[in-house]
């Protein structure tokens, strides 16, 4: 042995090499205790920027020994006469450090967690990877992991090493691709990253894809985050849950975008900041209560780096983001919601994710979480990349992220975006940029697989929860059974009667006649699914106008107009979502930026629009006809869907007790008087809500709150009734 290889404690030149560079690939191999044979034992520690080291006893603190500095600066080395636990004190240019030895502890992941991690299997993959507070041999410390199979090197970097790579390189456990360390005396709130070295060199610093907690945007560091501390009171909401979202229950959402619904404003007017979720509900829980919706859906709120996706360009897919507050504040928020009787739906986002240089993107050097090929990997519409579900890690790494919202914070359902991007190769691309799937076809096998995967995990491991699909083709069976050859989601937007009942409402009355099918062709194919009826977010911004904004004719009319669609709406087969602000009759389209404009609400036609969609609400949820045959045809009896000259519909919704309501909708700014439609029994028919209210700021034409049936069949019902129909507005009977 040399001079030189005793001066470096005993290694090679080509190891000591690999450290200087930081591209060893097996540091537990050079560093740390290792057996001289006669039952000592050689330590080293590569400490780049120490003065000095030395060892001291565990168990009482004794100086063991001095350590000797090599060749190469910071690489340090010593020799024990007795194998026993030790500690590092280091001396730096800042003070004194004591700490136990990384690379004196053994691996700490088990057996089990790599096989189900490589198998795709792992179901609470943040609860054992990434950033784990944890204690080893009675010492506390994190351990920190991470999947990164290409990587020649991954260290695990942060303030606790000056962000140094060199400082605390991991063992690579070969079998799954992951990359462990356990550091000893970190604790919850500290700040990482990985740093990777690729085949081409270092890549920039990434998040961590498993972070529990991160920075707050533009900052993009990971945080550790300890186990959820909160002591959840909503036992009597999970124990109903299932019964709540059975299908012949009222589903009626109020979708909201958390930044914007409500801020804190400055004396201009301007944001000065966001509520906390706990200030949140505060102020969102007695609204919803009071509007009547059973649920709220939030657009994501999983940790994104650009606020202008409004959260469904997310990288950190089991991290709430911090712009609203800790995971204990927002699970705070989550059991607030339950305990006032509001179900909980999140937005979240498989089908793809953004190229942040931190993210996911060429995590390891290659192609990890994306294809590989960008005629498969990429996302022209959204400059995204689009996950790789055909390999299990990433199959593994979303299905772990969906059951750690239903079953870490107790959401009650997750809308799942963007499904037809995902199903089909060419979604959105031209003849020649995309690559068929094995048997020729446009079909996406992996994701059809993974979405069936999800839907029967789901239904076994959080019982009573909702998936809902936001997906616009003609896709077959999306909310069918899997044993039936289906994608087995609870629900369906139904986009197709969004587009169809919205052109319709934008036209001027005295062209609706020309349009009439537009209101009733859902009503064919109303029961091929389990759908939604959905005036989400995306209808009331770039250019599209606010809900109000879009209908047609003067002030007057165009509050008429809301307030007819929505009574429509809400007596049509189908459950039902509305964004925030549509509530009310917003003028200005949504803006990400400012909160609603609540000052609206001093204005009498506005708080009408408000006070109908509570009635309405009040209605669906309390008259059985109105819900409980939402799904079944028979809960449907067209009356009146012809006649186009005067833009006039009647049906009947069914209860499952055979309990009628009438629903008679006048689309022109016309009064009809005398109108009459059959009815199958009754001798008197009570108004349960005209949309012409005067409650409503309308012009209260209407039938003094009852009609007396007459012994004239019409419409194939032996009686009828002659109805005044108000202008541009919707009557809701029931027999007396």
């Amino acid at each position: 042995m040399n001079a030189t290889t005793r001066d470096n404690g005993g290694l090679r030149q080509r190891d000591i090499d690999a450290l200087a560079r930081a591209e060893h690939a097996d540091p537990f191999a050079v560093l740390g205790p290792h057996p001289d044979g006669a039952g000592g034992l050689f330590v080293r520690a590569f400490l780049p920027g120490a003065l000095s080291a030395r060892l001291l006893a565990r168990h009482d603190g004794s100086v063991l020994v001095e350590m000797q500095q090599g060749s190469l600066p910071g690489l340090f080395s010593a020799h024990l006469e007795h194998a026993q636990a030790y500690q590092l004190q280091i001396a730096w240019a800042g003070g004194e450090q004591v700490t136990e030895d990384p690379y004196s502890f053994g691996p700490q992941l088990g057996e089990m967690d790599m096989y189900l991690f490589a198998e795709g299997n792992h179901r609470d993959l943040a609860g054992r990877f990434g950033a784990q507070p944890v204690q080893v041999d009675g010492i506390d410390g994190v351990l920190f992991s991470v999947w990164a199979p290409n990587a020649r090197r991954v260290s695990v970097v942060g303030g606790f090493n000056n962000w140094d790579g060199r400082r605390h390189p991991m063992r690579l456990r070969h079998n799954a691709g992951v990359w462990e360390l356990f550091v000893p005396r970190l604790g919850v709130g500290e700040a990482y990253k990985f740093e990777v070295l690729g085949r081409d060199g270092v890549l920039p610093l990434k998040a961590d894809p498993l972070a529990r907690a991160t920075e707050l945007p533009p900052s993009t560091a990971s945080k550790v985050a300890g186990p959820l501390a909160h002591e959840w009171r909503d036992q009597q909401w999970m124990e109903q849950r299932a019964e709540r979202h059975a299908y012949n229950a009222p589903l009626s959402i109020y979708e909201l975008h958390v930044g914007s619904w409500r801020c804190e404003l400055d004396d201009g007017g301007d944001v000065a900041r966001f509520y906390n979720w706990r200030e949140l509900a505060e102020r969102l829980v007695p609204y919803v209560q009071e509007l009547g919706f059973t649920h709220i859906e939030m657009l994501p709120i999983m940790e994104h780096p650009f606020g202008g996706s409004w959260g469904y360009q997310p990288l950190s897919l089991f991290a709430p983001t911090s712009r609203y507050g800790t995971a204990e504040d927002f699970a705070a928020f989550i059991d607030a919601c339950h305990q006032g009787g509001i179900g909980v739906i999140l937005d979240w986002v498989p089908a793809h994710f953004p190229t942040d240089e931190h993210g996911l993107a060429r995590f390891d050097g290659t192609a990890l979480y994306e294809y590989e090929n960008p005629l498969e990997g990429f996302h022209q519409d959204w400059n995204t990349l689009i996950y790789n579900l055909g390999r299990n890690e990433v199959r593994g790494f979303m299905l772990a992220s969906a059951l750690h919202w239903l079953k870490h914070f107790h959401i009650d359902g997750l809308r799942v975006d963007a499904v037809a991007s995902m199903l089909y190769r060419d979604y959105s691309r031209k003849s020649g940029e995309w690559v068929p799937n094995r048997h020729g076809g446009r079909e996406n096998l992996e994701a059809i697989d993974f979405l069936r995967h999800l839907n029967g995990i789901v239904a076994h491991e959080a019982p009573g929860a909702l998936v809902i699909a936001e997906e616009s083709t003609a896709w077959p069976g999306v909310s069918q059974p899997t044993q039936q050859g289906g994608l087995g989601f609870d629900y369906k937007w139904n986009m197709g009667w969004m587009h169809d009942t919205l052109h319709y409402i934008q036209n001027d009355p005295v062209h609706r006649t020309h349009h009439h099918n537009e209101m009733s062709f859902g009503l064919i194919y109303a029961y091929s699914e389990h759908f939604i009826l959905p005036i989400s977010h995306d209808e009331v911004v770039h250019g599209k106008h606010s809900l109000i904004d879009k209908m047609p004719g003067d002030r007057w009319q165009k509050f008429a107009n809301l307030r007819a669609y929505l009574t429509f709406m809400w007596t049509h087969p189908g459950k039902k979502l509305l964004f925030m602000g549509c509530e009310f009759g917003q003028w200005r389209e949504w803006n990400h930026d400012h909160q609603l404009d609540w000052y609206l609400l001093q204005y009498s036609e506005h708080q009408g629009v408000k006070n109908l969609v509570s009635d309405l609400n009040r209605l669906y949820r309390e008259v059985p006809a109105l819900h409980e045959q939402d799904c079944l045809p028979q809960g449907f009896q067209w009356l009146i869907g012809d006649d186009a000259q005067n833009s006039v519909f009647a049906w009947l919704r069914w209860s499952s007790a055979g309990e009628p309501l009438l629903v008679v909708a006048n689309f022109t700014p016309v009064p009809r008087e005398g109108y009459r439609i059959g009815v199958p029994f009754g001798e008197r028919w009570q108004e349960l809500l005209n949309s012409d209210a005067e409650l409503y700021a309308g012009s209260n034409v209407g039938n003094l709150g009852a009609v007396a049936s007459e012994a004239i069949a019409s419409h194939g019902q032996p009686l009828s009734l002659a109805l005044n129909l108000p202008p541009l507005g919707v009557l809701v009977m029931k027999p007396a």
